[in-house]
Formats: structure tokens, sequence, C-alpha cells
């Protein structure tokens, strides 16, 4: 890997609407810390920023629901994200807002750099607007069916089911989120990024000079440029944001997914001015590093939009990495913020307080680097309690007890060596390499994984060598044992401060080892023999299953309490529109999966007076050799569309339920099929 001179970390800015969750944690914040930790415990030169997104419309639109202004919403929001990941260990250098001064200024001064050079272009297009709340709907607040793959819940610029790039105007009867009323269609002159300007640019750069990026953040990419890109609005019609600094821009302010990035830019300037600092080498210099550590949503803003605009700047360096992750999910489901179906950080950190890092193990040794994972209470208990507790805690606890116990809490010397205490030292000298190997690639599961088994190996050689049983004849050969010993636990200290920081500290203040100083991990020497060694009691606590029982009741009080978005009531509608409807009973005589897609399946449904081919998005919650022979409520007068080249006659009517997923509309007996619903 090529050598740099400093280290630039970014962590996408949390959205100042809301607390973070443990999804949050997982795919951005705790790997983004683990690396910067890693790095500056090597002894480079690190700048570990973040921010509190502040801008956009998903904060008016929280100020209208609660009655308050839009300043009020990140005045309290803003301490909570940034306590709550202070809380948690996130070592950043700062932790900036976008709605501070110093962001609008930068914001500001970026767009006028690029339109002055000519990049924009401005165009009066045909947008969706609510009237009934007086909005021009930003693409996030528009969800309607996917022209490309049938998903009834793509959003206005993205389907998340095929992976395709949208414009709100492409979806089939599209829905206002805000309202769930049908959108109207007004014009309004916006200034647009060339983004299909760069589309051959971003081939050479991304897609021919970055193919060690994660394969999960290459094909996303790699998707969306195959596809086509197209201009993207800049600007927006709202009153809270970054105002346009453009004439006959009244009005409008920046998007936020083009503001927002450029809040690692301010936030690095107030850095500098709080530290005395320069704040160019960190962003302008080419033999600084600039990594974007961020979620699956985001994969695209940080390596398509976002490098594209400080490629038309000209004046910054390019991201050298993005390792982006997948999703968390909570007991199998969905986490959902709509729902409730969430654990909060600040609401961990409140009710399992010390237990930091226990929270920081467990969402690394699940951690959605390729693929989406799960977390779960019961695997929290019982990594807590097998691995954290068991293995890693008991094998601390015992050395410290036993050199107390037979060395006066000195430690004692190494004496004479056999091959056991070979092998033991081969493992401490080993596992730094091993680790640092994974880290290298952002393998952050596989990197604890090293560490665990060094502490495996700890452990298993005090059971066979049995100090407590050989202080009796050879006291000698337990000197070299529990020397050994000590200096392993202090190897898992230091290995350890990136992962588990409260732990590696407490250990460090036991043993006087430097923690933070990683070039040192790897030595057998680390404690020097007599060094008076205190015993830091139980590292980790073992977790009983009425704690666990009581986190598990509190997500389904929070889950029975919320309501979701989708099911607030549509606008009411009068009984000539429910008669348009033609409802009727089928039968599925076939199904099967539609090649190259994820959730669709096609039907062959006998409606009694014919048989209908018929494409639903039901493939991710049936088999198909499991609903032949179903009764299903099927939708028959709707207008034929082509999905991946099927031509659908009809709609399945589902049900979504928050446990089970979909469930079919169906007779509560079997009737006839093509018998009227009514």
């Amino acid at each position: 890997m090529k050598s740099f001179k400093r280290h630039t970390i970014t962590a996408a800015l949390p959205y100042a609407n809301g607390p973070i969750h443990l999804g949050h944690v997982a795919g951005v914040y705790l790997p983004s810390d683990i690396y910067a930790r890693y790095l500056r415990n090597k002894g480079e030169d690190v700048l570990f920023i973040c921010g509190s997104d502040e801008n956009g419309m998903a904060i008016t639109l929280r100020a209208l629901k609660d009655g308050v202004t839009p300043q009020d919403i990140v005045d309290r929001y803003h301490p909570m994200l940034q306590s709550a990941l202070a809380g948690l260990g996130i070592s950043f250098d700062h932790y900036s807002r976008t709605s501070s001064s110093i962001h609008y200024e930068t914001a500001s001064e970026f767009f006028a750099n690029i339109d002055a050079k000519g990049i924009l272009e401005q165009k009066t297009t045909e947008q969706l607007y609510d009237a009934e709340y007086d909005q021009f709907l930003a693409d996030r607040y528009v969800k309607g069916t996917c022209p490309k793959c049938g998903n009834e819940g793509a959003y206005g610029d993205q389907c998340e089911s095929c992976g395709s790039s949208l414009s709100a105007l492409e979806l089939i009867n599209p829905i206002s989120t805000l309202s769930g009323n049908k959108p109207e269609v007004k014009t309004s002159t916006h200034w647009y990024f060339p983004l299909d300007k760069y589309e051959n640019w971003l081939k050479e750069w991304l897609l021919e000079g970055h193919q060690e990026w994660k394969n999960n953040v290459y094909g996303q990419c790699k998707s969306w440029i195959d596809g086509g890109l197209a201009p993207r609005a800049v600007t927006r019609d709202l009153n809270w944001g970054v105002p346009v600094p453009a004439k006959g821009a009244d009005g409008k302010v920046l998007y936020v997914w083009f503001d927002a990035p450029v809040g690692y830019i301010s936030a690095t300037k107030e850095w500098a001015q709080a530290s005395g600092k320069d704040w160019e080498p960190y962003w302008k210099d080419e033999e600084t590093r600039l990594l974007h550590f961020i979620g699956k949503d985001n994969i695209v803003f940080h390596c398509i939009f976002f490098p594209s605009m400080l490629k038309a700047h000209g004046d910054y360096i390019l991201p050298d990495n993005v390792p982006g992750n997948e999703f968390l999910n909570l007991e199998g489901l969905k986490l959902s913020t709509s729902r409730n179906w969430a654990v909060w950080l600040h609401e961990y950190l409140e009710d399992l307080a010390g237990k930091e890092d226990v929270l920081r193990y467990v969402l690394c040794a699940n951690m959605p680097e390729t693929k989406d994972a799960d977390f779960s209470w019961a695997d929290f208990q019982a990594r807590n309690n097998n691995e954290l507790v068991a293995t890693i805690g008991n094998f601390a606890n015992r050395v410290f007890v036993l050199i107390k116990k037979y060395f006066d809490g000195k430690l004692p010397e190494l004496g004479e060596l056999d091959d056991y205490d070979k092998e033991v030292i081969r493992a401490i000298n080993q596992t730094p390499d091993f680790m640092a190997d994974s880290l290298d690639q952002f393998k952050f599961k596989e990197a604890l994984n090293h560490w665990m088994n060094l502490a495996r190996a700890g452990n298993k050689y005090l059971a066979d060598t049995e100090p407590w049983k050989l202080i009796k004849t050879d006291e000698t050969r337990v000197k070299t044992i529990l020397h050994l010993a000590a200096q392993l636990v202090a190897n898992l200290a230091i290995l350890s401060e990136p992962f588990l920081p409260f732990f590696a500290k407490k250990v460090g203040n036991t043993t006087g080892v430097d923690v933070k100083d990683w070039n040192a991990a790897g030595s057998h020497e680390l404690i020097s023999s007599g060094k008076e060694i205190e015993n830091p009691g139980h590292l980790f606590e073992k977790i009983d299953d009425a704690i666990v029982e009581i986190q598990r009741k509190k997500l389904e009080e929070n889950k029975a309490s919320n309501q979701p978005v989708h099911e607030q009531l549509k606008p009411e509608i009068q009984f000539d529109d429910f008669t348009k409807l033609d409802i009727r009973v089928g039968t599925i005589e076939a199904a099967e999966k539609v090649a190259k897609t994820k959730k669709l399946l096609k039907l062959t449904v006998d409606m009694g007076f014919e048989k209908r081919t018929i494409v639903s998005g039901i493939a991710e919650f049936f088999k198909p050799e499991d609903i032949i022979g179903q009764q299903v409520s099927v939708l028959v007068n709707l207008a034929p569309r082509k999905l991946k080249g099927i031509e659908s006659q009809g709609m399945v009517l589902m049900a979504e339920d928050a446990e089970k997923g979909l469930v079919f509309v169906q007779p509560s007996q079997v009737i006839q099929s093509g018998a009227i619903v009514s």
C-alpha cells in the first residue's frame, strides 16, 4: 500500500432530526473510529472529522411536525448526537455542524467557484409539488413504482431494489410521503451539476483506477455509471439551508446532497482555527490520503457525486478509498425509525452504563462489511458472557490474581523457555501483523478475530500449564509462565485499543504499558520484571437474562407504541372512486423467479374466466414452490405494464406486517376463482 504523509478520515454526517441507532454505529462510526485509532497508534498524522447534517427538507418537516423552528430541531439533536458518539468512545478530532457560519461560507464559495467556471447549468423543469404542504418535493419524499423493476416502494431518486438511478417524474403512480396525496407537477428554475459530462472520467478514475475498493461499493458504482449519468440539481426551493449565492436565486438553497459533503471541508477549517493548524494540506496535498466511511445508502454520493464536485472545483484531492458498509438488521427485521424498531445509542449508554466496549465488540463482530448483518440481544449476551467474560476477562483476571498471590503483585522474571513458551511467543509476535493486514483492507471482523485467537491461546496456555498446581513443585517454571501470560495480556491491551478503548485503558493503567503504541505490540518484553501490577478487578461482567429481557421488552413496547408512516390514512375518496376497482379472487397455478432480480416473481394466476401473468415483488418473502395453490386477491383492471420484459396483467394485493413481512390478502376459505371482492 502506498505510504502517505497524513490521513483525512471522514464519517458520514448524521442527520440532526433524530437520535443515532445501532445501525448507524455499525455501518459508519465504529469502523471509522477503529481505523482512525489504529493509524494514530501507529504514529500516523490523522484528522478524523464529522458533524451534524442540519440542512434540508427533513429538518423542516420535523420542525413542522413538532410545531417549532428548524433551528430548534437542530439545536435539540446536535448535542444529543455529539454526546452519544463521544460516550461510545468515537474519537473525532472535531465534530462540527452544517448550520455554522464557516460551513455556510465554505459551501457558498464551493458553489460560486464551479458556477464561475461555467460548469453549472440553469434549467427550468417540471417538479412534483405537494399542494397540501405548499412544498416542492425532494426526490426522497416521493415514492412510487419503479419503472425498471416494478418495486412499488421506489424513491424519487433511486430504486433500492434494483439500484437504478431515477427521477421522481419517472415513477409510476407517485405519492408524496408528506401527505399521501398524488403530487402536482409545477415548473421551477434550478442550477444543475452536469454529472453526465463526468461519466468518462469516472469510468477511468473509479472503475479502472479503484478496482481494489470493496465489492459492494464498486459494484453499486459500476451499476450507476453503466446505467448512464444525468445532470443533478444542486439547488432547491426551501427556506432552510445555505442560500444559493447567485443572481435570481431568491428563495433557493443548496441541495443537501451538495452542501453536506462540503461539511467535511468546513469542519476541517473549524478544527484548524481551534488548534492553530493549517487546514489546506489535509484537503489539497497529494500526500494526504482521503477516506470516506459511509453506509450503503451514501455510496453513490461519496463515490460519484462528491468526487465529481471535487474534480470540477480543481483544488482538492480525491478519495483514495470509500469503505462503505451494508445495513444492520435488528432481531431479524429491518431497522425502522418510523416504527421505532431500533436500539438508540443514547438509550443504550444510559441503560447499560459501563458496557460501552461490549457494544463495540458485538457490533464489530457482526459488522455488515459486505452484506447485511443482524444484531440480536441473545447474541449480545452470548458474546459478552462466552467471549469477553469467559475468555478475555477470565484470562486477564487469573494472570493478575496469580501474580499477586505468588509474587506479591510483582512481575516475575523470565526463565528458560520450552517449546510451548516459544509457541506462545510466536503467537504474540505474529498477531499484530495479522491484524494490521486485515485492518489495512478494512476487514474489521477479521482483525478482531485474530485478536480473540490470541486471547484464546493465552487462556489455553494457562489451562494447559496449570501454574496453580505447578507452584508446589517448580516455582521457576511458574515464573516463566506468568511472565509470558502477563506480556500476552499487555499485547491484548495494545491491540484492542482501536476496538475496545475502555478495556485497553484499564489494562494499560494496571501494567504501565502505553496502549496507544501499536508499534510496541508483538514483544514479549513489554513489562519489566519486578514491575508491580495492580489487579483492576473484573474487566467484563456477566450479563444475565433479566437485563436482556428488559431490552427485548423495551424494543417491543417502543414498536407497539409507534404507528408506521405507511399506516397513516390516505386522503378520503368517494364511493365512485372505489367502484372503479375490479378486485377478484384468483388461484396461483405457477410461480418462478424473474432472472436477474431479487424481488420479482412471475405468477400464473387462474382468474376463473382466464389465466393471467402477473409480476409481483414478493420473492424475498415467498419461495415459488410454497405459494402454488394459494388463493389471492387481484386488481384485474389495472393497466398492463412491462417489468423486465414481462407484461404484468394485474396486481396481487398484499398486506405488510411488521413481524412477518408481506402476507396475502385472501378469502378465509377456498372459493371459486373469479369471485368478485366488493
